[in-house]
């Protein structure tokens, strides 16, 4: 197990479509550890890991933007309310949006299903000991979901704070869900992950009277980390600040395609990271 990531040598890669349907996945495979010639090599490592993700995540942003597809990665660390989040908006808004959901976790389709019992069609990937959602697991769950032209498509990654801010999916905007309940450092904390939001939504705000949470100094912290980043209250408990998202996801879908988001790899990672695994991508 690569120390640094997290990410199990033994990683099995599992794809569940409609109904817990498996489709064959594959193993993070090829790994390359060498933790005795310093920090160069591993350096050598991510840049060659990422670059390879990066071209497969061209190949999927050129397939949505062909389809006329807006891509969402939603990340958040555990419990801060993503699946409530899609739940809500896949009952609310789920048919104006011709809403699709890629799911990603550990284990388990339980995500997967409280989507698919909100009305939506979703695909479940499970990374096994995997942390993060990469650009091949993503191209594996387009395949399977094959969502339609001109719909919306949230990509729910991994809950984790960390790793998922190294691996662009190909996605045209990024979404961090930040709950109160997590306390107000997390910008901070976690510079990477949030420096490479376009939108932060502060989540279950309405269990604020019963904490000691600074939005004040919260927002103060994200303008420091990350100035373009959106911020947006929201308890998709109440609905307060629902329709504020459904605003932000109506604007995006009429916003000009990019080939990848402005600034990527200035926001989003750092010489500092490392990753431990190698996809092979042709």
């Amino acid at each position: 197990m690569c120390a640094t990531c997290g990410c199990g040598d033994d990683a099995e890669v599992r794809v569940y479509g409609p109904g817990g349907h498996a489709h064959d996945g594959h193993a993070h495979d090829g790994h390359a550890h060498d933790h005795q010639d310093g920090a160069s090599r591993t350096v050598m490592l991510q840049q060659k890991v990422l670059a390879k993700n990066d071209r497969l995540a061209e190949r999927n942003r050129d397939w949505l933007r062909d389809r006329g597809i807006l891509a969402v990665n939603l990340m958040s660390s555990p419990g801060a309310g993503k699946t409530t989040l899609l739940e809500r908006t896949a009952r609310e808004a789920g048919a104006e949006f011709g809403l699709a959901v890629i799911e990603g976790d550990q284990e388990t389709t339980l995500d997967a299903g409280r989507i698919e019992s909100a009305g939506c069609a979703v695909v479940q990937i499970n990374t096994g000991a995997g942390c993060h959602l990469d650009a091949a697991m993503v191209a594996q769950g387009l395949d399977v979901l094959d969502p339609q032209p001109g719909s919306v498509l949230v990509i729910e990654n991994v809950g984790n704070l960390v790793c998922p801010a190294l691996f662009d999916l190909g996605e045209q905007a990024r979404v961090v869900i930040a709950s109160v309940t997590e306390g107000a450092d997390k910008p901070l904390k976690y510079p990477q992950m949030f420096r490479a939001a376009d939108l932060v939504l502060l989540s279950k705000v309405d269990l604020l009277p019963y904490l000691d949470f600074d939005t004040a100094q919260h927002a103060a912290d994200l303008k420091r980390v990350s100035p373009g980043a959106e911020i947006l209250p929201v308890s998709a408990t109440t609905g307060e600040g629902i329709s504020a998202w459904y605003n932000w996801l109506r604007q995006r879908c009429k916003a000009p395609a990019r080939r990848r988001p402005a600034g990527y790899r200035d926001r989003g990672r750092t010489a500092g990271s490392v990753v431990g695994w190698d996809h092979e991508i042709s």
